[in-house]
């Protein structure tokens, strides 16, 4: 096996070289790895490393203006939330930051407390800094939320008063800055996290916004007209008819051949409806009452006759006539109660209807012309092609994916127009160029470039002078040799480690012996030490090749 042959022989020349030797060549291989690793480190780190990150405008400004008046390098990220100073000197420009108290939003919650002293604190003052604290940590809070880059919280607490018949609730508006823009997605969200964090607040209290204005979430009560709720519903409800449409009409005019605008107008009108109904056909006998009276008298009056006898004593007239009469009557009553059935309904209406809606669709007209004639090609003939029935055909399909309703005042319009560059989408921006990658390459290059030039600087200057002043024998040691073997020794000694050299091949005396001890510096070598014994070889070599 010559890989295992040639194994042993490396390490059968190592073993030779000695302790000595082994122990130089491992402290020039350990010198030249350090070199190199700390020239890489120091040439490949990079020019700048962050400060702070995560900061607000106000902060950047600040701290950029301490920055330079103390001739610190520094410099501000691409999205201006993150200070980068050069390598090396963040501990110094956080102490000197430290020293004027920046960043100064870092200590916008419950850290204010810890700046304030136990004396001369008034009630008003400890108040105060309770909503500044508080405000701050729902602020840090929210910009946690996915989405939200940057936030603000205005707390009003209530003010309880002896002499108020309705006390003041509490209420709160948040400003925060969103991407995408407009977003209302974390609205709720963050109306529920104020409303939970602070006591005795509803979530009805809590106004949301944007940084541009848009109000994203606002009161419930229908007083208040929430114009960001109207603006959101309008905005979705354009984007889920237009994606209705172009669902519809991608599959028969492909994807770059039409575009669609929809405007939807809603109502968004809280109404209540109450309804009575009567029937009188389904009558249900609720109550019975009959009265029966009957009556009956006998009245008799008895009369004296007017004579002379009256005025006599004990004497008797007695009467000559007298009235009978009797009456009887009877009375029935009988009244019945029926109850007669009933429906109330009560309607409440909370969402939204459309009021009207509008549609325009651009459709490309040699689009158009190719599926009005398809033997032909679009352009030609393009006067004697008739596009209407595509186009009432379109105004269909429009209809039934938007939710046509003419009734309430629907319009739709479909046009035929030439569109740019026949509708075909950009371009893809070209790819950069060799000489735009190496112009953007170029400090990592020279930095790697830098990197090789000083390491072979090092092993061609360090390791190779040692390697060779290591394997190198001592002038001593070689006159010894020289002078103790005869010269046909010498001579032998000397073909014989040509033929050695040339006929195995020795890994170490490949790097060693061809580069620094070879015959003809040898000879140069015992010249120097010995001419005389130089010119006997050399005679001898010459009588050698002229008796050959």
């Amino acid at each position: 096996m010559p890989g295992r042959e040639h194994l042993e022989k490396l390490w059968t020349n190592i073993l030779e070289l000695g302790p000595r030797r082994l122990i130089a060549l491992g402290l020039v291989g350990l010198t030249v790895f350090v070199t190199v690793g700390l020239g890489a480190y120091y040439l490949s780190r990079p020019l700048r490393e962050p400060l702070y990150t995560g900061l607000s405008r106000d902060d950047v400004s600040r701290m950029a203006a301490v920055l330079k008046d103390a001739g610190v390098p520094f410099d501000v990220s691409s999205d201006g939330t993150a200070v980068l100073v050069s390598y090396g000197q963040t501990a110094q420009a956080r102490m000197l930051l430290a020293e004027k108290g920046l960043p100064q939003s870092g200590k916008a919650g419950y850290e204010l407390f810890n700046d304030l002293g136990s004396l001369g604190l008034t009630s008003f003052m400890q108040d105060i800094t309770r909503v500044r604290a508080l405000e701050g940590e729902i602020a840090r809070t929210v910009q946690t939320l996915k989405g939200v880059k940057a936030a603000r919280v205005h707390i009003v607490m209530p003010d309880p008063g002896s002499f108020r018949r309705e006390q003041q609730p509490a209420s709160a508006s948040v400003v925060v800055r969103t991407e995408p823009a407009n977003d209302p997605s974390t609205a709720p969200a963050i109306r529920q996290l104020v409303a939970a964090a602070i006591p005795g607040m509803k979530p009805d209290k809590v106004t949301v916004l944007n940084t541009d204005g848009t109000i994203l979430l606002s009161g419930d009560d229908a007083a208040t007209a929430p114009a960001g709720r109207m603006a959101t519903l309008e905005q979705l409800t354009n984007r889920e008819i237009q994606d209705n449409i172009r669902r519809t009409l991608t599959p028969y005019l492909g994807t770059n051949n039409f575009e669609v605008s929809v405007v939807a107008r809603l109502n968004t009108d809280k109404t209540q409806t109450n309804e009575t109904l009567f029937n009188p056909d389904q009558k249900v006998e609720r109550g019975t009452r009959v009265i029966k009276e009957t009556e009956s008298s006998q009245n008799r009056a008895a009369q004296r006759p007017t004579t002379a006898q009256q005025n006599l004593p004990n004497q008797n007239v007695q009467s000559g006539g007298a009235e009978n009469s009797s009456s009887e009557s009877q009375r029935r009553e009988e009244q019945t109660n029926y109850e007669i059935s009933s429906k109330t309904v009560q309607t409440v209406s909370d969402g939204y209807t459309v009021k009207n809606l509008s549609v325009a669709v651009l459709v490309n007209r040699s689009r158009l012309e190719a599926l009005a004639n398809p033997g032909k090609e679009a352009g030609k003939d393009a006067a004697k092609i008739e596009l209407e029935p595509q186009i009432a055909e379109i105004e269909q399909l429009v209809a039934s994916a938007s939710g046509f309703n003419k009734a309430r005042g629907d319009q739709i319009k479909v046009a035929a127009v030439s569109f740019v560059n026949e509708g075909q989408p950009l371009a893809p921006v070209p790819a950069l160029g060799i000489g735009d990658v190496l112009m953007r390459q170029s400090g990592t290059l020279i930095n790697a470039a830098t990197i090789l030039i000083v390491g072979c600087l090092l092993i061609w200057f360090g390791l190779r002078p040692a390697v060779n002043a290591i394997l190198a024998r001592s002038p001593e040691t070689e006159t010894e040799l020289a002078l103790a073997a005869p010269e046909s020794d010498t001579l032998d000694r000397l073909q014989a480690e040509q033929a050695v050299a040339a006929a195995e091949p020795n890994l170490i005396e490949d790097l060693t012996e061809r580069i620094a001890h070879s015959p003809i510096r040898k000879l140069e070598q015992l010249v120097e030490l010995d001419e005389e014994q130089v010119a006997n070889i050399l005679k001898q070599w010459l009588s050698r090749d002229e008796a050959a």
